[in-house]
């Protein structure tokens, strides 16, 4: 099955890529690599949540959020490689708004990497870093960039 009609069984859309906040672009190519830039889970252009893990917002709602900042980065890797049936996932970081004594940054990021497989399936298996931070743009509880690479479409 390939990533688009995953994508479907899912019940979910791509958003469009998000606009930059600032000056950067929303990803680089590198030969058939792709970087993408953070992004942070917004819908329709807001963030639905601010704040910090573990004083503001849960576990589960932060694993909800990168779950939609992935969502996000596949929005970003379609624009890089011209639709989904050709993304490899190879490098995810999620960065967690975390207090201080919150300490279940790597659930939080399981939002992202388990939407990833879903969508892509084998493709979108990859290597993982989960950091813990003390603010990030907006406010935002999460944000997720990713590494990708062209591969044979599935």
């Amino acid at each position: 099955m390939s990533a688009t009609d995953r994508l479907e069984e899912l019940g979910l859309t791509l958003p469009q890529v998000p606009t930059p906040a600032a000056a950067y672009q929303p990803f680089a190519t590198v030969g058939e690599f792709a970087f993408t830039a953070g992004q942070l889970p917004v819908v329709d252009g807001a963030l639905p949540r601010t704040g910090k893990l573990g004083s503001d917002l849960s576990t589960d709602e932060g694993a909800r959020l990168a779950r939609t900042a992935a969502l996000n980065v596949l929005a970003v890797a379609a624009a890089a490689f011209d639709g989904l049936d050709a993304v490899r996932v190879v490098k995810v970081t999620v960065f967690v708004a975390s207090d201080p004594t919150f300490t279940e940054q790597h659930l939080v990021a399981n939002g992202a990497s388990e939407l990833l497989g879903d969508v892509l399936g084998d493709q979108g298996v990859h290597a993982r870093s989960a950091v813990g931070v003390a603010s990030l743009p907006k406010d935002a509880p999460v944000e997720v960039e990713a590494v990708l690479v062209r591969a044979e479409p599935t």
